[in-house]
């Protein structure tokens, strides 16, 4: 198993591999493959990782965080995804898209409100942005809230949004049409939607091809009535504010990617040791070798790529033509060595039960989640001026 360069990351970084490490390899992977074949998100592991403190990796302690930084999120993420995704996306959404932009963008209020239950995963938030024609373009969103004295009244639907109806669901943020600006376009703001709020419907969970116990429903508002202090931001800045998160996003779940791309490597080498072909190791066969050599040089880049982007955000640097990379490498990277990995395996890994049969299915949302492979490009290039 490849460990994190001593040379590179303080000690802080690497005891926090090793606990995440254990845990992931201890406590999730036993029953990653029965929640998978049930579809049953896993309460007892997130209350873990809660107790544990990984909700509130990048939180100051004032609000129940463990003061930490991004990049100790992005180094628990990838040891999570190494061995389970939906587990890793679970932490990824109920950080990076559920408390983050409350404490971003929110009031001092709302930080008190909601922060200290979702730092600490008593609860998880979640982000309503995906709608049937507004993913990418964003400013196609439709869903609206109007003004009505002290309140807005939410008209609407959402897609894809992850952590939006598990039973310690407490919120979703959620982008509506609150205007139009002066230059005709639509005014975005983001507003948030307590769970259980009348007309606010967490729809039945999608049957997904991966991801099998991470929480993922549509969502309909159907005159949902908040209070205008519910607003998320200055108005009007809710698609702007939602870009700088997810340029963040990008760098975690490059990291998720990159632990399912080292996961797929691990894997491979143990099996091509122990399995026998006609009297030899198939490790001894240059054809599996070489392969292996192959995926592991594509793990290595994509956390090179990872690290460099989270330097530059925790510099207060710009860092999206980073981010943009490492998104783009890293996704590549899981979906090509969940491909291979699964051919070292054979008939094996096509069998759920084993982890590589797991991340060839899940692969895939990573190619297209949180920005499209053709987004990263696209801004890769404009970027160069093309």
């Amino acid at each position: 198993m490849t460990d994190l360069n001593t040379a590179v990351l303080p000690s802080e970084y690497l005891e926090l591999q090793k606990v995440v490490r254990d845990f992931a390899d201890n406590v999730v992977d036993p029953v990653a493959a029965e929640n998978y074949r049930n579809h049953q998100f896993p309460y007892d592991v997130v209350k873990q990782m809660g107790e544990m403190g990984l909700f509130g990796l990048p939180f100051p302690e004032e609000y129940g965080g463990m003061g930490g930084d991004y990049f100790s999120l992005c180094i628990a993420l990838e040891e999570l995804g190494r061995v389970d995704q939906s587990t890793a996306i679970t932490l990824e959404a109920g950080v990076g898209l559920g408390a983050m932009p409350i404490y971003r963008f929110g009031t001092e209020e709302q930080k008190q409100k909601w922060l200290p239950d979702l730092v600490t995963g008593r609860a998880l938030g979640g982000f309503g942005l995906t709608e049937a024609e507004a993913g990418s373009d964003a400013g196609a969103t439709r869903t609206t809230a109007r003004e009505d004295g002290d309140d807005f009244i939410i008209n609407g639907s959402k897609q894809f949004i992850t952590n939006s109806g598990t039973d310690i669901t407490s919120l979703v943020t959620v982008t509506a049409v609150t205007g139009q600006k002066e230059n005709g376009k639509k005014e975005i703001s983001t507003i948030i939607v307590p769970a259980g709020t009348e007309g606010f419907t967490a729809e039945p969970a999608y049957d997904k091809v991966g991801w099998n116990s991470s929480d993922t429903h549509p969502l309909t508002f159907k005159d949902v009535r908040v209070p205008k202090e519910n607003l998320l931001g200055e108005r009007g800045r809710g698609y702007a504010n939602f870009l700088s998160i997810l340029a963040e996003g990008r760098i975690a779940i490059a990291a998720l990617a990159t632990g399912v791309a080292q996961g797929c490597v691990d894997e491979s080498v143990k099996y091509a040791k122990e399995r026998k072909s006609m009297g030899r190791s198939i490790s001894e066969y240059q054809a599996v070798s070489f392969k292996i050599a192959r995926m592991e040089a594509r793990a290595h880049a994509a956390r090179t790529a990872w690290y460099d982007a989270a330097a530059k955000m925790m510099k207060g640097v710009d860092y999206r033509r980073e981010a943009y990379i490492a998104k783009l490498l890293s996704s590549e990277s899981a979906m090509d060595n969940a491909r291979d990995a699964t051919q070292v395996h054979g008939g094996y890994g096509y069998m759920n039960e084993y982890r590589v049969a797991r991340h060839y299915r899940d692969s895939k949302i990573l190619e297209i989640g949180e920005g499209t492979t053709e987004v990263q490009l696209m801004l890769i290039a404009r970027g160069l001026g093309l």
